[in-house]
């Protein structure tokens, strides 16, 4: 099964790098390149623990849908979101929140499973695990620019 390592520095509060992560609005904002949008579950504002959120985008040259639980979640310090459903045999994506002296530590786990055995394996190998570090990678970029200035209000202060 691939995973995805990831850690990100962000010069802000864990809690409000915590909040940014699990915002469906940011998500959303995050991923306009994929014309990703939320269709059924939490549509807008923070997820919560065992809320869904179903997600539709284009992916890999396909519209895809992806329907995503929160299973686990200990503010600020981690959440968990795993596949409900979706093309993925199965996946799971740990956020962690480490705070710093000047801010916080994000760390990303993305665990992934292909179907089709062998030549889900190898396209995992050739460019899936790539294409999804990447997006992954942009992300966190948008998160810390959120968190960083103060952008972060619009969504998180009503």
């Amino acid at each position: 099964m691939p995973t995805i390592h990831l850690t990100t520095f962000i010069q802000a509060p864990a809690a409000r790098v915590f909040d940014l992560a699990r915002s469906i609005d940011l998500h959303r904002i995050s991923m306009e390149k994929f014309r990703e949008e939320p269709v059924a579950g939490t549509r807008s504002g923070l997820i919560e623990q065992g809320e869904t959120v179903t997600w539709r985008a284009k992916h890999l040259f396909k519209n895809r849908l992806l329907r995503a639980r929160i299973t686990e979640m200990k503010r600020p310090e981690k959440f968990t979101d795993e596949q409900a459903e979706g093309d993925f045999s199965s996946m799971r994506h740990e956020h962690y929140f480490k705070p710093c002296e000047n801010g916080t530590i994000l760390i990303d786990l993305f665990h992934f499973e292909t179907p089709y055995g062998w030549l889900g394996k190898m396209v995992n190998t050739v460019y899936l695990t790539g294409y999804m570090k990447r997006m992954l990678e942009h992300r966190n970029e948008v998160i810390k620019k959120y968190a960083e200035s103060d952008q972060w209000r619009k969504l998180l202060q009503a």
